[in-house]
């Protein structure tokens, strides 16, 4: 077999590379080892975490309504309709991609794939029916293998009652007890479901502070809202021992006051994700790989072989959906010849937490440690019509402007729905606006949205809603 492309991996870098690749008039096959496409993001990750936060969302809410007076009973959790309507949403989903690729004529195989040569990749498994060869010769590949789940090796033990975020999103069961390792956002936000599902909930985290990669200031509401629906935050605690027990997994903790165990029914670990750059026969190819097993490229998604491209997760952080989606549209036109780049000032981060946590941008903890002179303007949700009509002020948004020219470097959001929109956000800093751009375009009234426009007066002095006069500068 042979073809002009073959995009190696079905998630949404490679679909939107083989979409567009195929629109612009190339012959092209997807192959994806997992029956269905979509990639980890669709099937494993992204979607399916976001339609059971969802759930805990509208869980959360119905205690929220005791302050209206309005009050719900306990809810009753039918575990397997509810495991039903997320396989539902995600065959909807990838269904879809399954037609579009057929309206497209992109050919899909369904099979392992692993470099011969640089040119040449070897099949097999999968499904046979959709590969007529066991060799598939191409002029040009974009690799978009993605990434897994972390799982050291002490960590692993032979029972389901273990579980990483994968199995974590199979809803095997609502455990009486769950922990989860890690503090990132992954663990976060699947700990967030399982306590509003009935979960007792504990996080163990090595560093001193949750989501280490956001600012503080964003994380505080986040934190705060969590200690009262997690029985337990663990910080600065190291995981030295997991055992297991038959009917529960005890585990080893060690911290400042010394070592303690405790037994929990489940244990989620969740310490980052690893990139799918072995076993693909790279090292027949002239790809080259960082330390930490990253796929190098340049900023045209160039590998070191001038056959091969890379994209999303398996090059690198930050491993983002829609950083794969546009790395993969920089791929195929850098193919074609056009002046394609993948150089985003920014490229937007969202936490989908109860408080979500946004940003975009620099953070200021990114300024402060490159030493980058910035102004800070907040404004607080108290003040914000939106926020108190929804009884959720617990959140702010905050711009970080350049003090002498007054462009927006930065923003960065917590509260709820704070994820949605951020998208102006990016878009402001893409485009170079100032404060005073984001302050006079008119933001609609009452919504969480106009919180931008707000946040930008307060730098400016003018905002309505709080007291804040702007020092005079000096001249």
């Amino acid at each position: 077999m042979e073809t002009q492309l073959v995009v190696l991996g079905g998630g949404p870098g490679g679909y939107s590379a083989a979409f567009l690749a195929a629109d612009l008039g190339m012959q092209v096959t997807m192959i994806e080892a997992e029956p269905q496409l979509g990639g980890v993001c669709l099937l494993k990750g992204c979607i399916p975490s976001k339609a059971l936060l969802h759930v805990a969302r509208v869980i959360s809410e119905t205690r929220e309504m005791h302050d209206w007076g309005i009050n719900y009973p306990a809810p009753s959790i039918d575990i397997n309709a509810m495991r039903s309507r997320k396989d539902k949403v995600l065959a909807n989903l990838s269904g879809g991609l399954k037609q579009l690729a057929k309206k497209r004529k992109v050919q899909v195989i369904q099979a392992r794939a692993s470099f011969e040569d640089s040119q040449t990749l070897k099949l097999e498994g999968g499904d046979p029916s959709t590969y007529s060869d066991n060799r598939l010769k191409f002029e040009h590949c974009i690799l978009a293998s993605g990434s897994i789940p972390a799982m050291p090796s002490a960590f692993k033990l032979p029972t389901d009652r273990v579980m990483d975020s994968t199995g974590a999103l199979e809803l095997a069961d609502v455990p009486e007890s769950l922990l989860v390792i890690g503090g990132g956002y992954i663990g976060l936000e699947l700990g967030t479901v399982y306590a509003e599902l009935g979960s007792k909930v504990s996080v163990v985290e090595l560093t001193p502070t949750l989501l280490p990669l956001a600012d503080r200031d964003l994380v505080k509401p986040l934190e705060d809202r969590l200690k009262k629906i997690f029985a337990a935050i663990y910080l600065e605690t190291k995981v030295v021992s997991l055992s297991d027990q038959g009917s529960a997994i005890e585990v080893g903790f060690e911290d400042a006051k010394g070592r303690r165990s405790e037994n929990f029914s489940r244990v989620l670990v969740s310490v980052g994700r690893r990139p799918n750059s072995a076993g693909l026969g790279l090292e027949n190819t002239q790809v080259e790989l960082d330390e930490k097993g990253f796929v190098t490229i340049d900023d045209q998604q160039r590998t070191a072989d001038p056959h091969i491209s890379a994209i999303g997760d398996v090059a690198g952080e930050p491993m983002l959906a829609h950083k794969a989606m546009h790395q993969g549209k920089v791929a195929v036109e850098a193919l074609l010849g056009e002046p394609a780049a993948f150089t985003p000032q920014a490229i937007p981060a969202i936490v989908f937490t109860d408080p979500e946590i946004a940003w975009a941008g620099l953070t200021e903890e990114q300024a402060k440690a490159e030493n980058i002179a910035v102004e800070v303007a907040r404004y607080p949700w108290a003040a914000s019509g939106r926020a108190q009509s929804l009884g959720r002020t617990d959140g702010f948004t905050k711009l970080l402007i350049d003090p002498d020219s007054e462009r927006i470097l930065g923003i960065g959001i917590v509260g709820v729905n704070a994820g949605d929109i951020l998208t102006e956000a990016v878009v402001a800093i893409e485009m170079g606006a100032t404060a005073r751009d984001m302050a006079e375009s008119i933001h609609p009234h009452p919504t969480l949205s106009e919180t931008l426009g707000n946040a930008a007066e307060t730098f400016l002095g003018s905002a309505t809603e709080i007291y804040r006069p702007r020092p005079a500068r000096k001249t």
